[in-house]
């Protein structure tokens, strides 16, 4: 603002303090929000004072009757309204040897008052819309006129019925605060122990509190905000040192756009739960199952290998790789006590596993009764055991969406990590060393046929029980 002021006061050839040498300074200080310093001339004994700040402050220190204030507090409403950001000035003498101790003491003719426009991002109104969406609440909280604030909310988008100013929160107890804020959206005049209030105001209630900022005055709230994010582009140091998290860019929607990626995120991990829980349950049935049946080993370390290298690839780089679900900026936020795992979660893990078991199972059981070579029985089922290792990634895609959506999502992972397997599986079948090198027999047009509907099968039996569930899977 200071920048801004000085660079149109040199554009109207205002003159500048280039001559004079600073004497005194009258900071802000809680309850007279306005700066003041006195200024003198080299080769005189007089001195200059200019103040500037909030226009009561100023209005304040000029003395100024009911009358005078009522007429300027119209303009100040009046500009406001409009979104400006109003400062007051105002101008005085005194002589070098007679200046006063407190700035109230000080004799200030009243000057007028500069607006400062700082229009909101275009982004902002629909990153609010999208908060809105997500179930997260923005507050906003600022030192300007509560007019100013009144327009900056509605251009933002931030519903709000009144404005709470800093005297208002004053009168307030801590009970008492703790219920306004679960309504109020728009906070004017704040100060910065205010600041500091209201983030423990919202934390008591058990809201989980995000809180950005710039400035020194910021630092206390940013500290004790569950979340602190400060500015980097044009925040103070004790900001970014105070802040959980400093932007890069001093954009609001990034932080939207932290809130979606950490979402996706949260839902990656889910989803390779459910997919590594899934997949071991037919794997180690499977190892019981010829012994229970009094059969020759059907998964051998080598091709328990093999399927490791499709199984923690899927994990840590397929679905990591997945993009975010249609909903993901849509929903409430979780409650901050849920465990990552819930029950439903680790039921429809169990479910696909249990599933995919009893496909895999029943066409090793039926080429065990048609009296197929142990070799070519342990084929047959490790490739139907793989077929259902790629059906459960494919169902693991996404927790609400048809099997459609998971066939067609885009992930380059996915499509390079299928190509890998299947170029191996190939290999493995189709050149008679490998084959006995992994003890498996030859499988035939028809017995692939076999493979490939239990894979099919599977998939569209667990997208029947995601689309009349998938809602209750994702919880």
């Amino acid at each position: 603002m200071d920048r801004a002021i000085a660079q149109r006061a040199a554009e109207a050839s205002v003159s500048g303090v280039q001559q004079m040498r600073l004497v005194k300074t009258y900071p802000l200080r809680p309850g007279l929000p306005a700066f003041t310093q006195v200024w003198q001339a080299t080769d005189a004994d007089e001195c200059v004072i200019a103040a500037k700040g909030a226009p009561e402050a100023i209005m304040r220190l000029c003395h100024m009757d009911a009358q005078e204030q009522k007429s300027i507090a119209a303009s100040v409403d009046e500009l406001a309204r409009e979104g400006m950001r109003v400062l007051a000035v105002a101008r005085g003498r005194c002589a070098r040897d007679s200046i006063p101790q407190s700035a109230t003491d000080l004799s200030l003719e009243f000057a007028g008052l500069i607006a400062l426009a700082d229009p909101l991002r275009e982004s902002v109104p629909e990153a609010v819309r999208e908060c809105r969406a997500a179930g997260i609440r923005v507050v906003m909280i600022t030192g300007d006129y509560p007019e100013t604030a009144r327009a900056i909310a509605r251009a933002a988008g931030i519903p709000h019925t009144s404005v709470l100013t800093g005297t208002d929160l004053d009168a307030l107890g801590d009970a008492e605060l703790a219920r306004i804020v679960r309504e109020t959206t728009v906070f004017a005049r704040i100060r910065p122990n205010q600041k500091l209030r209201i983030v423990e105001a919202l934390k008591a209630n058990g809201e989980v509190v995000a809180m950005t900022g710039d400035g020194v005055n910021d630092a206390p709230a940013l500290k004790a905000a569950h979340i602190g994010i400060a500015m980097g582009g044009r925040g103070t140091d004790v900001a970014r040192e105070a802040a959980s998290i400093v932007l890069l860019d001093d954009d609001f929607t990034a932080i939207v756009r932290a809130i979606r990626q950490g979402r996706r995120i949260y839902d990656n991990l889910r989803k390779a739960f459910a997919y590594i829980v899934a997949i071991h349950i037919p794997t180690a049935g499977l190892a019981l199952l010829p012994i229970l049946l009094g059969q020759p080993l059907l998964l051998t370390p080598m091709l328990i290998a093999f399927l490791e290298l499709i199984i923690d690839p899927a994990c840590s780089v397929v679905l990591e790789a997945e993009h975010s679900e249609a909903d993901v900026m849509r929903r409430p936020p979780r409650p901050a006590r849920q465990p990552l795992i819930s029950r439903a979660l680790t039921i429809w893990s169990v479910l696909q596993g249990t599933l995919a078991l009893l496909g895999v199972g029943a066409v090793y059981v039926i080429a065990l009764w048609a009296r197929m070579p142990a070799e070519e029985a342990r084929a047959l089922a490790f490739v139907a055991l793989i077929g259902a290792n790629l059906a459960l990634i494919l169902a693991s895609r996404t927790f609400g969406g048809s099997m459609l959506a998971s066939l067609t999502r885009p992930n380059a992972s996915l499509v390079w990590g299928f190509a890998m397997v299947a170029t191996a599986l190939a290999i493995v079948l189709g050149w008679p060393t490998a084959r006995g090198f992994f003890g498996l027999g030859p499988l035939h047009l028809d017995d692939l046929l076999v493979c490939l509907s239990v894979a099919l099968g599977l998939l569209w039996l667990l997208g029947v029980v995601k689309r009349f569930c998938g809602v209750r899977v994702a919880a």
